[in-house]
């Protein structure tokens, strides 16, 4: 049990993490996302071997930031991130 707790302490504390990071966000939302899928397969083990995994492969981003730019013209050219 104390185990379980352990586990959903630190994902939490890693999402937060996540949430606020801007250029490494993928990365630790893969972190996140393999090592929270690894402790429900495989245990502890499965855990950590899924946020490694996870880093390296990266997650979906989970902001909406738009960037902006004038083109040669003088006009905005806006695209999603």
């Amino acid at each position: 049990m104390s185990r379980i707790l352990m586990v959903a302490v630190l994902a939490l504390a890693a999402l937060s993490t996540a949430a606020n990071a801007e250029p490494g966000e993928r990365t630790m939302t893969g972190v996140v996302i393999g090592a929270g899928t690894g402790a429900v397969v495989a245990g502890p083990v499965g855990a950590v071997v899924g946020g490694v995994v996870g880093g390296v492969v990266g997650g979906p981003r989970l902001s909406n930031r738009r960037a902006c730019r004038r083109d040669g013209y003088g006009e905005r050219r806006c695209h999603w991130r």
